[in-house]
């Protein structure tokens, strides 16, 4: 071969295959999702100092009872609009996982009434923890997940099998922090569906419960000075354990029926 034509050959011109743009590695991808995890973290995180400093004083039940006429002349103006606005507030508080359920179911109980703040509280609140959910899978289940891969492994498999059970005892479990169960649930392998309607059943008798004790108050001014703790009487205690104990009783009772049969 002479050299006219290996230089030919060395000078062989691009096909359009070599011309087509290389798909980016797999790491580059994993790094800029890291990147974005990261800015939605940090933004998440400015948005609940900021919003937990300038108003933790506000959900209070003090502040709460001060608000009483503001309320009221805030229904009576707009009657419709009332329930929007109270579902978006605590919806974005229970997102958040924020202090204040509890203040401000009990002052829904009492300005509602019973069926409409049950059926207020129950829906905005499952809607703000299905949200804080899907966060904390965005933000955290993959580098977890991945960082404790042979932990999780036995674990995703288990919580497969029974993780509506065990999300069910959680929310009826009253000393549990729901924020917490929120959380933790991001991080396991559970469908959001699941999630979303097991929370809505779960979490339905215990907030029947604060919602009822926020009836059995005439004021804001009342309820305030009672406080959460004033305001338990023996039955709501004893319907607070039961709500603890019945999953367990439910469990052993389908385990019974599973060996007779």
């Amino acid at each position: 071969m002479d050299r006219a034509d290996s230089d030919s050959q060395s000078h062989v011109p691009e096909t359009s295959e070599s011309l087509k743009p290389q798909p980016a590695p797999a790491s580059s991808w994993k790094s800029s999702a890291t990147y974005l995890r990261v800015i939605v973290l940090m933004i998440l995180a400015g948005v609940f100092c900021l919003v937990y400093f300038q108003y933790r004083d506000v959900l209070t039940l003090e502040y709460l009872a001060t608000q009483e006429h503001h309320w009221k002349d805030f229904a009576a103006r707009h009657p419709v609009a009332i329930y929007l606005v109270a579902f978006l507030i605590y919806a974005g508080i229970t997102g958040l996982s924020l202090p204040g359920a509890v203040p401000l179911t009990l002052s829904y109980g009492w300005f509602f009434g019973f069926w409409k703040a049950l059926l207020l509280v129950s829906f905005a609140s499952t809607a703000g923890a299905t949200l804080a959910f899907l966060t904390s899978r965005y933000l955290f289940r993959s580098a977890i997940q991945s960082r404790y891969r042979d932990r999780f492994t036995s674990f995703n498999r288990r919580f497969e099998q029974e993780g509506a059970f065990y999300l069910f005892t959680l929310r009826l479990v009253v000393a549990v922090p729901f924020f917490l169960i929120n959380l933790l649930m991001g991080l396991t392998t559970i469908r959001v569906w699941t999630f979303w309607w097991v929370s809505q059943l779960g979490m339905l008798a215990g907030t029947s419960v604060y919602v009822y004790a926020g009836t059995s108050v005439p004021t804001l001014h009342e309820l305030s000075k009672q406080g959460a703790r004033g305001i338990l009487s023996p039955q709501l205690i004893i319907a607070f354990i039961l709500l603890g104990t019945f999953p367990l009783l439910v469990k052993k009772t389908v385990n019974r029926l599973q060996k007779q049969t």
